[in-house]
């Protein structure tokens, strides 16, 4: 039966490239099954009943509580911004609980970007108002509590503390893998099971509802209970389920068999299933051979139980494959119901009850934002509640839209991460890319308030930015006349959701267009479609303010024959496939992501044979490691050539001519288990990339340019000279290339403001 279980991971992880092909379904936001009668049914976890199975996924405190761990009014504004919304179940981010252990928690000053429940009476009073918010709502709330981020967490505390960051062995650090992480001796993980108890104590005592511990992912947690990281050859933990049980005994000595216990586990961390061979001879990931197998994380599992643990939630993965715990918008839908399944199955199967006498839930993760999808998955008995992340992030109303069957209206997760995760990796807080008002609900009601005076406004411009600003701006009461001079709305949305891994692109692209549709039926809410207006004609029809939001122009680099007719824009394809329809040899040029996405298109697509050149270190530098991991991973396994260090010199009829640099320090582009630091963070362990390069030669039939884009702002500046409204703004791409979130966030910010 172990095999079996193996298996099943192993046949996960390698449907992941392409999935479509593989079982997984592209979701729509449909309403087939509705009514929702499995969704929005009671569920019993210990002696707690919860009104619905809908769980609210750990996101949301990094950098939303103030420097001394206090939760801020920000962060209490967040939760209870998705407790009115109507799910079931609330779950905090991840709160520490090994503070002057592990190193990495702390920054300079002695302080911390992570929320906190330890030592001050002063951080227990805002927990108290989070639970008080979330309860007039008839949610529950869970906080998480880590034992810490171990090999996982900030080396640079090895800079400002002269400390090194700790594991469960020596274990190199995950961002800096020179720097070491020290082994944590039993003294230190019997004192971060003590800090547990304590946390749970006072996290009851601040009529919290229960407690959840964040024991997936590569966390300090899962670094002590999994043989991957934990090669203990003495003493009690190295036993490596102990260390989980002993913590669990220790919450039920100190609240009692009637205070619920939630654990966050990964079934398996599937690195031999992710890198195969590549176990056995990359230096980075030699030392995380065979991991705890899905057969003993069941077993561990059941153990829990019998210790105190009363719900589960499960998935697959760790950082150095960090894709699979994060999936992106290239990932599946439902990408981890065999998971949950396998794990529902088990307790069954072996009869396994709570101390209470309850069955165990078990809970469902990864991309399950689709309300079919996930009625369907408790229908089948995949699961027994719902995880919602970044769904509830982009709509916090996804449940109440859903019960009341405003499914379309529900707004759609792209799946980007650059918002909610790098965002905060890049040190902000976590938003969203697609709702502006995520994490900013204490600046912005969710009732958006009419305007003093009503004003005739032009909106140039129907992608993100310009949608966002003219839906906003009607919202608001003015006037809105949005022109688009191509025949769709959409903007970039429109290529960048043509590929099958981007249907949440698609989905969202779909959604906008769904709410221009219903203002277009008011009056005082206009699209023109295929109209190309001039600055001229805007100034005669005289409108109060213009905005322009045109995007931007590809660019081309300045080379020999880049005119040529076999060179086409990375976006053009994107927009008219049939482009490449002849063409069997392919050449991108720029591993940007548009790029990397076009390459894996035209592999698992179109089934093209496709390399790719960057002028760069490192392949879609800047995106989100999860996002960028998984297509680089995929695009190896699927053959596409990566080069990077490699700049075009000139363009020829059968081919390119390029200049790459060959040399041994050139880094590895297909290395995923290692991240790319920010530009901010130097690396003073990093070695010196030399240069050796070399002209070379690729025969292809179509060179495709996806080299990057500048503003399209002439327009605007055009309109500025010759005065065509008293107020005139540029916002979205054509102000500044970026990405949706920067797009969506000005086009809502400018509008509310007018």
């Amino acid at each position: 039966m172990s095999d079996n279980y193996n298996a099943t991971v192993k046949e996960l992880v390698d449907s992941y490239g392409n999935w479509w092909e593989n079982g997984f379904d592209i979701p729509q936001m449909t309403n087939e099954l509705y009514p929702y009668e499995n969704i929005f049914s009671p569920i019993k976890i210990n002696r707690l009943t919860v009104k619905n199975r809908l769980v609210m996924a750990p996101m949301g405190n990094i950098s939303m509580a103030e420097e001394t761990g206090r939760p801020n009014e920000r962060m209490i504004s967040y939760f209870a911004e998705r407790a009115k919304g109507g799910v079931g179940l609330i779950t905090s981010g991840l709160v520490p609980i090994s503070f002057g252990i592990d190193s990495s928690l702390i920054e300079l000053d002695k302080l911390s970007y992570f929320p906190r429940i330890d030592r001050s009476r002063t951080r227990y009073g805002a927990w108290r108002d989070i639970a008080a918010k979330c309860h007039a709502h008839d949610a529950v709330f869970f906080i998480q509590l880590t034992p810490g981020l171990g090999r996982v967490g900030n080396p640079q505390c090895l800079i400002t503390q002269k400390k090194l960051p700790v594991s469960a062995s020596w274990n190199p650090n995950f961002y800096m893998p020179a720097v070491p992480c020290k082994r944590l001796s039993n003294h230190s993980l019997n004192k971060i099971i003590k800090n547990a108890g304590q946390a749970a104590a006072d996290a009851k005592a601040a009529n919290i509802d229960g407690v959840y511990l964040h024991g997936h992912e590569g966390y300090l947690l899962d670094q002590v209970t999994n043989p991957a990281f934990n090669r203990r050859k003495m003493g009690k933990y190295s036993d490596w389920q102990l260390f989980g049980i002993d913590m669990v005994k220790e919450i039920r000595r100190r609240c009692g068999n009637a205070y619920p216990i939630m654990y966050r586990i990964d079934m398996s961390c599937a690195l031999d299933e992710t890198y195969g061979d590549k176990m056995d001879t990359e230096k980075g990931l030699k030392k995380f051979k065979n991991g705890r197998t899905a057969a003993q994380t069941l077993e561990y599992m059941k153990n829990l139980v019998k210790a105190g643990v009363d719900i589960f939630d499960v998935d697959l993965g760790c950082y150095d494959n960090w894709w699979l715990p994060h999936p992106p918008a290239t990932m599946p839908a439902g990408c981890f119901l065999d998971i949950s399944k396998m794990a529902k199955e088990y307790f069954e199967k072996e009869n396994i009850v709570s101390n209470a006498g309850e069955k165990v839930p078990v809970v469902a993760v990864g991309k399950l934002g689709y309300p079919d999808l996930a009625e369907k998955a408790l229908r089948d008995g995949q699961c027994d509640m719902v995880m919602l992340g970044r769904p509830l992030l982009a709509d916090p109303d996804w449940p109440k839209k859903a019960y009341a069957n405003k499914v379309e209206e529900i707004r759609p997760c792209i799946g980007c991460q650059e918002a909610c995760i790098n965002e905060f990796v890049e040190g902000g807080h976590p938003q969203c890319a697609v709702n502006p008002r995520t994490a900013f609900e204490i600046e912005f009601d969710a009732q958006i308030p009419k305007a003093v005076k009503v004003k005739k406004i032009a909106v140039i411009g129907a992608g993100p930015a310009g949608i966002t600003a003219a839906t906003t701006l009607r919202a608001k009461g003015h006037s809105v006349d949005l022109y688009e001079k191509s025949g769709k709305v959409g903007g970039m949305l429109n290529p960048g959701g043509m590929m099958k891994g981007k249907y949440e692109v698609y989905n969202y692209r779909v959604y906008l267009e769904k709410q221009l549709e219903k203002l277009s039926r008011e009056d005082g809410f206009n699209v023109h479609t295929n109209v190309d207006i001039t600055p001229a004609q805007l100034k005669e029809i005289g409108y109060d303010i213009v905005v322009t939001a045109l995007g931007t122009k590809q660019l081309k680099p300045p080379v020999e024959g880049i005119d040529n007719k076999n060179v086409v824009f990375g976006v053009d394809v994107l927009n008219d496939p049939g482009l490449v329809d002849t063409a069997e040899n392919i050449v991108v040029v720029g591993g940007g992501v548009v790029g990397c996405e076009t390459a894996y298109y035209l592999k698992y697509e179109r089934g093209k044979n496709v390399k790719v050149l960057e002028m760069m270190e490192y392949f879609m530098e800047g995106v989100c490691t999860a996002n960028r991991g998984h297509l680089i991973h995929y695009l190896e396994r699927a053959g596409v050539e990566l080069m990077n260090c490699a700049r075009l010199t000139k363009v020829m009829d059968d081919g390119i001519e390029f200049v790459r640099n060959v040399s041994p320090t050139v880094p590895d582009p297909y290395v995923t288990w290692t991240p790319i630091l920010p530009s901010n963070i130097e690396n003073p362990l990093a070695k010196e990339i030399k240069v050796e390069e070399e002209r070379q030669f690729l025969k292809a039939d179509l060179i495709i340019l996806s080299a990057g884009a500048k503003s399209e702002n002439q327009y605007y500046y055009d309109c500025v000279k010759d005065y065509v409204a008293a107020e005139i703004y540029n916002i979205g791409d054509s102000s500044r290339a970026g990405k949706v979130a920067e797009a969506v966030r000005a086009g809502y910010r400018l509008a509310m403001s007018l």
